[in-house]
């Protein structure tokens, strides 16, 4: 039997349809319409002054309820997978961190086993693998661990392929390092995606990186050769490229509010994408956390090393796309496609709100608040 759907609005990629008229079979679309033009004689759920969007992509996250997707097994991704669906997001790339080289190649085999099983009712989609590190600059290296940090080889970058069984979808990579720009390339043919950052790469760098393939940023402004304005450097090149997507963190924690409002004007609603980069802290209480092999406090919102240095987040994508509405004005339609169809293109998925694509959704009331989610046609508790 088909559950039917409407509101006062939907937010698309395109646009924003009045009165909509959502048709779902089983855990899929079946048709997307308006009031106006299809009798509705059966609505299932009438959700009166809400506005439905999009369920949240998050492709830059490694953690959650006190559990980190490394573990790799079946009750930490679950565990993981559920926390993020209670805060909208009902798809994302699990995201490993710089480790030893056994570590990482349990993580991927176990995250592949992850994304290759159903997941549970209540659980977000783990849809791809984001390897953050260890490809990354030691000068820009931020809570990275040292020791495990190791130049871009075409043949270890095929050696993680295969060992996440083809499920790795995007690759944060410095471009300034030796091999890297044939790294890249292999990356490209095998339609991995890939995002420059963690680096200290001058201008020259940062577009031989783009040319070899890079179509994104890695946490803008954060672990990036700084501003200047005789070298640019990879920031100056990542705000200025009109094509590059460019992820970042909004919790007024890792960018000032002033230079999100700058990233926003210069990068446009179409390739601004909003990330959390949260850690295993995330939804858990102040305290001591890890990422990776790395110790992490956590206190009010900061995650910090014993060095000092920020490490992660415990940023929910809910919350960063309030926070953007707040820190620089953006409306609903703007700030959700920024953590819907923004990464959705970037990875090149289909487009989620048609015919055939998974039901999820997120209903918000006309304040912009967030009260609840259907995941994969349900309506979560």
């Amino acid at each position: 039997m088909a559950t039917i759907l409407t509101a006062k609005q939907l937010i698309t990629a395109t646009g924003v349809l009045d009165n909509p008229l959502i048709r779902i079979e089983g855990d899929r679309i079946a048709a997307v319409s308006s009031r106006e033009s299809t009798e509705a004689s059966s609505i299932t759920h009438d959700f009166g002054e809400a506005i439905l969007t999009a369920g949240l992509l998050d492709i830059h996250i490694h953690g959650a309820a006190g559990h980190d997707v490394m573990e790799g097994t079946t009750a930490a991704l679950h565990t993981v997978s559920a926390h993020l669906a209670k805060t909208g997001v009902t798809e994302y790339l699990a995201t490993t961190v710089t480790a030893s080289l056994d570590s990482t190649f349990h993580a991927l085999h176990a995250i592949a086993t992850g994304i290759e099983r159903t997941p549970e009712a209540d659980a977000a989609k783990i849809i791809g693998i984001h390897l953050e590190g260890p490809f990354v600059s030691h000068a820009k290296k931020g809570m990275h661990p040292t020791e495990f940090i190791i130049p871009p080889t075409v043949d270890l970058l095929n050696k993680f392929w295969a060992a996440s069984r083809g499920h790795i979808s995007l690759i944060t990579i410095a471009p300034e390092l030796p091999n890297a720009l044939d790294t890249i390339a292999r990356a490209k043919e095998l339609g991995i995606r890939i995002s420059i950052g963690h680096s200290n790469a001058v201008k020259s760098e940062a577009l031989a990186g783009i040319s070899a393939g890079a179509t994104s940023a890695t946490h803008t402004f954060n672990a990036m050769r700084a501003l200047d304005h005789r070298e640019p450097g990879i920031l100056g090149v990542v705000l200025d490229d009109d094509k590059l997507f460019a992820d970042l963190i909004c919790d007024g924690i890792h960018v000032a509010p002033e230079l999100i409002r700058l990233w926003l004007k210069v990068k446009g609603p179409k390739q601004a994408i909003l990330i959390t980069d949260a850690m295993e802290a995330m939804g858990m209480p102040n305290g001591t956390y890890k990422l990776g092999s790395t110790e992490v406090q956590v206190k009010d919102g900061r995650c910090t090393s014993s060095e000092g240095v920020l490490a992660g987040s415990v940023l929910s994508l809910d919350q960063a796309v309030a926070n953007l509405q707040t820190f620089t004005g953006a409306d609903l339609p703007t700030a959700i496609r920024l953590a819907t169809s923004n990464p959705s293109r970037m990875l090149g998925l289909p487009e989620a709100l048609v015919e055939g694509a998974p039901a999820n959704f997120n209903v918000y009331l006309p304040s912009g608040h967030r009260t609840q989610t259907i995941l994969r046609g349900k309506l979560l508790a």
